[in-house]
Order: C-alpha cells, then structure tokens, then sequence
C-alpha cells in the first residue's frame, strides 16, 4: 500500500515539476558579467573578459541541458537524491564549471572552488570563483548557476549576502595560496 502510494506521489511530481528550459545566451548578461570580470583587475582586457564571460555563459547552458533540470533547485535536489534526476547538486555545478575552466587559457584569470555552512547537510552550498591572476580569494567573483535554476548568479565574494564563502582547496582546488 505505501509503495503504491509513494509511486503515486512520485509520478504527481514529476508531471507538476517545473523543468527548466535554458534559453540561448543572453547578451546583455554577457556584457554584465564582461564588465565584472574586468573590475578585476587593470591588467585585463576588455576581449579577454568578455571571452571569459561568454565561455561561462555557454557553460553553463550545456550544463543546463545535461543536467535537465527542474525547478526550484530544491526540488532538483530532492530529484537526484531518491534518484530520479542524475546530476544537478550544487557541487556538481562548481566542479563542472571549474574542471572546465582549468582546460582553458585565460592568462589574467584564476579559478577556484568555495563552499558556504561546509559540513551543514540542509545549508551546505558550493559554487566557483573567478579571481584575476594573483590576486586574493576575497577580490573574485561568485558564479553561482545552482541557485536560480541555471540562470547564472554572479557577484563580487563580498557583495553576495545570501552565503559566506570559503576557499575549499579540500576539494581539490589547485590554489597557490
């Protein structure tokens, strides 16, 4: 009896549930994120920041369709964690998007995994950081795509106040700091 109703109540969710459908990439976000990135430091050009933020906005709406998500990010969670849904944690957005960005070239910037209420089961948060080359962890910039369902969220680190953010080199994150 409680598995038939749990079957039911499954299947109720899935026909409800919000999936999100990545729209193609949004110029004017680009241009934000360009701008943001080249705050970070004199050094960097105006090309190479707006390749980067391209990149990442491409990225991401790859990583939106592998991981077919659903909204709210919440109930993906709850999608993958009883085994529905494959992919779509927030750590399986940082370590995608950073495994991505080590392969590629920018000579002015720096990438690195940072994680919120680290070791807090319900809160635990995890996200990628852009920094200019050399510069501290605290300088970079936030690229959070979990949190709103696969639209990119970024902020400069200190400007988010939603999550304190950590360095996670526990993660495997290659920092020379």
């Amino acid at each position: 009896m409680h598995r038939h109703f749990f079957n039911l109540f499954l299947s109720f969710l899935l026909l409800v549930s919000c999936v999100v459908q990545p729209s193609s990439v949004n110029r004017d976000e680009v241009s934000k994120l360009s701008k943001a990135l080249e705050t970070l430091d004199s050094n960097i050009t105006h090309i190479e920041a707006m390749k980067l933020s391209q990149e990442i906005y491409q990225e991401v709406e790859v990583l939106s369709n592998e991981f077919k998500l659903t909204s709210p990010p919440q109930y993906h969670n709850f999608l993958v964690n009883i085994g529905i849904k494959e992919k779509g944690l927030c750590y399986h957005w940082s370590d995608a998007l950073y495994l991505h960005f080590l392969k590629s070239t920018y000579p002015s910037f720096e990438f690195h995994l940072v994680g919120a209420n680290i070791g807090e089961y319900w809160s635990e948060h995890n996200s990628m950081l852009v920094v200019a080359k050399g510069k501290a962890i605290e300088s970079g910039i936030i690229l959070d795509a979990w949190r709103n369902s696969g639209k990119l969220y970024f902020s400069k680190l200190k400007d988010d106040n939603v999550y304190e953010w950590k360095h996670r080199a526990d993660r495997g994150c290659q920092s020379k700091r």
